[in-house]
């Protein structure tokens, strides 16, 4: 799945437009350019449109320092900070033996004066890439023992790095020294290369470390993988369920059996950090289930898996049913499948799903799967561990939906109610968790770092809503957040509004409108609500949001709708949830 550099260039002569617009300032101590140009072209497969700022290399200082810049003049959404390992042990190099045991402390310093000056200038996300490792050898393996070792400065880096990205909401890692650990060093450098360019990256070694990169910059945008759908027999275990029977399936500690006990041990991790499972295997429903129940060797148990889909008909339909079960995009779904002819019949009649090319020897499989980063996210929150139970309550809901005489009556019988409150330490997680994965319910798609999130809570010119939601058969969480702004005398704007898909159709919006009026009219010379739709590649589902809730609108540019509500006039709106206590 992976390009090569020259694949990737090709993109560079595609027609952009209708891709999403982003800037990117490249910042770095050794040449960048090759860098730049894969950034821009794996861009292209992911439906951005990168506008970059590459700065001259070594110099990084001049252009954070100095707020007359052509670094700040360009403004970037995203910065990437890149100082590389090589440059670093040149600076190693000509310090005393007493100051190379501060090597680490010195760069963390330099680090973090770096980000707290953009930071202060900039509402840009920083990526920095950290150190892939150089042994100098100059004290072979004591120099694990030696404090005043590069390699020991180097590996303290790292990890101080990991502590700071770790306390810091804007600042996240590219981590290239992973990626030297899966390619080896050979591949991700080349000494010819580096001499005659000073780029430190060969070109075999570019893709990944672009991918890694846009990774991240595509899950701050809410374009991730959210579920896994995965085939059973050859897939799941060894053998096949209805002709080998359970006790003859390969599962466990020993031989075959043990890799597809770690691959389900590897699901399991992806599930307790909250993406969804669901399978999807020609079999009878009964016989698919069987291990899940009764094999002791089973990792995964069916309270595990979100959506369980086993019969004869062909994938791609069954995958189908599983989407409009769970309400997410094709494009956020990975299916695993042993078999090349499912996997190439997924991919022909379902666009925009991930279908990786699983190796033909299961014990490969980890490695392989591993080596793509499928699962790339910025945010975790508690919530996250409870999605495979949210959705599986759900379809309990679905039953009870179905035994219900009408829509009025299944809305009541929800018994559903609302928390709403202002943005805080508590909810910020899932806060920017949610601007980050909103797609379809979103309005204006502003995304949302925890950092900016803490900054809109104390704003004075700004009003928070956090909405959760739960009825009779448990909890949904924290799904809908608007955010308000003062604009013009006697106007609010709504800055944004994004809600989870999975509580469409249940009078949420009212609800939501409600308290925003109510608001409106608490607020002192507040007699307008102004709002707008911008339209994106997802979002087509709310293009009538507005102007199903009443505002009237007042202007229309390309697709770009502006709104205004007159809350003066305003009657509530009926809906079957009320406000928590």
């Amino acid at each position: 799945m992976m390009k090569s550099f020259q694949e990737i260039k090709k993109n560079l002569k595609s027609d952009f437009s209708g891709k999403t617009p982003l800037k990117l300032g490249i910042l770095g101590d050794s040449a960048t350019q090759f860098y730049v140009q894969a950034l821009r072209g794996l861009g292209f497969d992911y439906d951005f449109d990168f506008r970059i700022f590459e700065a001259d290399f070594n110099q990084i200082d001049r252009q954070v320092y100095d707020l007359q810049s052509e670094f700040y003049a360009f403004d970037p959404d995203i910065v990437i900070l890149f100082h590389s390992t090589h440059k670093l042990l040149g600076k190693y190099n000509k310090l005393t033996a007493e100051q190379q045991s501060g090597l680490c402390e010195q760069r963390m310093q330099e680090v973090r004066q770096l980000t707290d000056m953009i930071s202060s200038n900039l509402k840009a996300k920083i990526i920095y890439l950290n150190y892939p490792e150089i042994d100098d050898a100059v004290y072979g393996s004591f120099a694990n023992k030696m404090e005043s070792s590069f390699l020991f400065q180097l590996r303290k880096l790292n990890y101080e790095l990991m502590s700071f990205a770790a306390a810091s909401t804007n600042f996240f890692i590219c981590d290239v020294a992973s990626v030297q650990n899966l390619i080896g060093k050979r591949t991700l450098f080349q000494p010819a290369i580096y001499v005659n360019t000073e780029f430190v990256f060969s070109l075999d070694a570019i893709p990944m470390v672009a991918q890694r990169t846009v990774d991240i910059i595509a899950a701050a945008y809410g374009r991730f993988k959210k579920c896994v759908i995965v085939d059973l027999d050859n897939t799941l275990w060894g053998g096949v369920i209805g002709d080998d029977g359970i006790e003859k399936i390969q599962l466990g500690s020993l031989g075959i059996g043990k890799a597809f006990t770690e691959f389900q041990y590897w699901l399991k991790k992806l599930k307790n950090r909250g993406i969804i499972l669901a399978v999807c295997s020609k079999n009878e429903e009964n016989v698919a289930k069987e291990p899940f129940e009764k094999h002791p060797d089973m990792v995964l148990r069916l309270e595990d898996i979100a959506v369980f889909t086993a019969n004869w008909e062909n994938k791609a339909d069954n995958i189908r049913t599983i989407q409009s079960v769970l309400n997410i995009g094709f494009d956020s779904m990975v299916f695993l499948d042993d078999n090349p002819f499912e996997r190439n019949m997924v991919r022909d009649n379902i666009p925009g799903i991930c279908v990786p090319e699983l190796p033909e020897d299961p014990t490969e499989y980890l490695e392989y799967l591993y080596s793509l980063n499928l699962f790339e996210t910025i945010s975790f929150s508690s919530e996250d561990k409870e999605r495979t139970n949210q959705y599986r309550v759900e379809s309990q809901r679905l039953t009870f939906h179905r035994q219900c005489t009408d829509e009025a009556d299944f809305l009541s019988g929800l018994e559903m109610v609302s928390q709403v409150e202002g943005f805080n330490k508590f909810n910020t997680p899932r806060v920017a968790q949610l601007s980050q994965r909103s797609n379809q319910f979103n309005l204006r798609t502003v995304r949302y770092t925890e950092a900016d999130i803490e900054q809109l809570a104390l704003a004075d010119d700004y009003a928070t809503f956090a909405f959760t939601l739960e009825d009779r058969f448990g909890e949904h969480g924290l799904i809908c957040v608007v955010v308000l702004r003062k604009a013009d005398p006697g106007v609010l704007f709504v800055e944004n509004w994004f809600m989870s898909c999975r509580v469409l159709k249940r009078g949420m919006e009212d609800f939501v409108l409600n308290t925003l009026v109510e608001y409106a009219k608490a607020t002192d010379g507040i007699t307008t609500l102004r709002s707008e739709y911008i339209p994106t590649p997802k979002n087509g589902i709310v293009k009538d949001h507005y102007a199903g809730l009443g505002f009237t609108p007042t202007a229309e540019d390309q697709g770009r709708i502006s709104y205004e509500l007159d809350v003066t006039s305003y009657q509530t709106h009926p809906c079957f949830i009320k406000a928590k206590q």
